[in-house]
């Protein structure tokens, strides 16, 4: 999971209003009270603009949230998305789920808001069933399941059986005679995943033991080849599954509000900048600063914002992608408050302190990423920039304080939009058990073979920078 310790948990404070600002910086802002939402519009503004609200019109289910489909994709922008603002869940059969993964992405950490268990069970209520959690660590799986017992949410884990593999999970069902579960949510690490050699091909084994489940499955969708990624697209793509992959900011209401404004004025998307500076300070997992486990911080981190880029400027033509690096043995590489002790890691296997992209998109678009290892402290700075005919908009803090930033033809002011009652992690778990029930206008906005296209890019840019660096023996 990305962004380490620099995330605090998930809270959902009262509304801030949609204020147009004059000439606003990305300085933090004061957590000061504010009035109920409103645009506010100075009278000395000049013929400034605002999208207007409209309502929504049903639209169908979508594959992966591509660039050239409608606004919104069921994420309305002027309707709470958070949990505390959703309806209760209503009663009915039992929704079972098996969990595969007893870690922090499944059950929570201090360390952010992630936590799949928690938005499935304000989601489902006393529906949700989890039959099964699938993990080798039998002692970490018992510990989590006895904190769920003791708490409000017994009913969801009482009866859940740990295994430590899906194999013998499938050999008990079929012991039992028991019905497949309605969803199977995949939080292990990636290396187990989206492979098709023995111990990385986690879903053709659920393919072969559970054909017509459907599957919520982490970001990325791998660390093995994107060829191999692209196999199992192909093997899910063909067998029609559910499946939806956990690119939670593309559901963020900032997101989808830079959706609407690109669709409402029919515009083309010229150029997007994305820039991803992590605090390395806060990073003290050996297994992160390792390119040979955790495949480098642009395929594991920066891979959140590689796809926000594809998700504005579409399918990239990957033998434009152009990169550059600093590495651990230049001069502007050496970082004085790395938390681990990087001389156990092979020299060759120690990662970029900051990496450079430049593409082209399909279109004729450009795209461009940086990502650095060079903030210290706990906070990330992130930002991205989609660039149109007349318009500027800019995401910024899209994990902790998302705000959008937009300038348009006739102001060369810009306004801001704050969206504070916004879950984007529940938002794709409320949108994919709608999709597997037939709820009202679900839409899983990033489906395998959209993810797999992000896997590839970032390979792309992690294999570009590695040709162009400069040799060690001339640093």
């Amino acid at each position: 999971m990305s962004l380490r310790a620099s995330l605090s948990a998930l809270r959902i404070p009262a509304r801030r209003p949609v204020v147009p600002a004059a000439r606003l910086s990305t300085a933090a802002r004061p957590a000061a009270a504010l009035p109920r939402a409103q645009l506010v519009v100075p009278a000395a503004w000049r013929g400034l603009s605002t999208t207007a609200r409209a309502a929504l019109e049903s639209s169908r289910v979508v594959g992966d949230g591509g660039p050239d489909e409608i606004a919104h994709h069921g994420i309305n922008v002027d309707k709470a998305t958070s949990m505390d603002s959703h309806p209760p869940p209503e009663p009915g059969a039992d929704f079972n789920v098996v969990m595969i993964g007893a870690g922090n992405i499944m059950f929570g950490s201090d360390e952010g808001p992630w936590n799949h268990s928690f938005r499935l069970e304000h989601k489902l209520g006393p529906r949700l069933k989890v039959t099964a959690l699938i993990d080798p660590n039998e002692s970490r799986a018992r510990a989590v399941l006895d904190a769920k017992c003791a708490s409000f949410v017994e009913s969801a884990y009482k009866d859940t059986k740990i295994f430590k593999t899906i194999e013998d999970y499938s050999a008990d069902l079929k012991k039992q005679k028991a019905a497949d579960p309605h969803a199977i949510v995949i939080g292990c690490p990636p290396a187990y995943r989206g492979g098709t050699t023995k111990g990385t091909d986690l879903e053709v084994q659920l393919l072969h033991h559970f054909p017509k489940v459907a599957y919520f499955v982490e970001k990325p969708v791998g660390t093995g080849t994107v060829e191999a990624a692209k196999q199992v697209t192909d093997l899910l793509v063909k067998n029609g599954n559910v499946v939806s992959v956990g690119y939670m900011l593309r559901y963020l209401r900032c997101v989808q509000k830079m959706k609407q404004i690109i669709h409402e004025n029919n515009l083309t998307v010229m150029a997007t900048n994305a820039r991803y500076s992590c605090a390395y300070e806060a990073i003290a997992k050996p297994a992160w600063w390792n390119k040979a486990i955790d495949m480098g911080p642009v395929i594991e981190q920066g891979t959140h914002f590689c796809d926000l880029s594809r998700y504005f400027g579409g399918d990239v033509d990957v033998k434009s992608v152009v990169a550059h690096s600093i590495e651990w043995y230049e001069e502007p590489g050496k970082l004085s408050k790395i938390p681990i002790d990087e001389s156990k890691i092979p020299e060759d296997q120690r990662i970029p302190r900051l990496t450079g992209a430049v593409w082209k998109y399909a279109n004729g678009a450009v795209g461009s990423f940086t990502h650095a290892v060079a903030l210290q402290g706990t906070a990330y700075a992130c930002e991205l920039e989609v660039w149109a005919d007349g318009y500027l908009m800019r995401l910024v803090d899209p994990y902790n304080a998302p705000t959008l930033y937009v300038r348009r033809p006739g102001d060369d002011h810009e306004e801001r939009h704050v969206y504070t009652d916004d879950d984007p992690f529940f938002s794709e778990i409320s949108n994919f058990v709608d999709a597997i029930e037939g709820g009202p206008d679900p839409h899983i906005l990033s489906s395998f073979e959209d993810a797999t296209k992000t896997y590839e890019l970032t390979w792309a840019i992690r294999l570009a920078s590695e040709a162009s660096r400069r040799p060690l023996s001339s640093a």
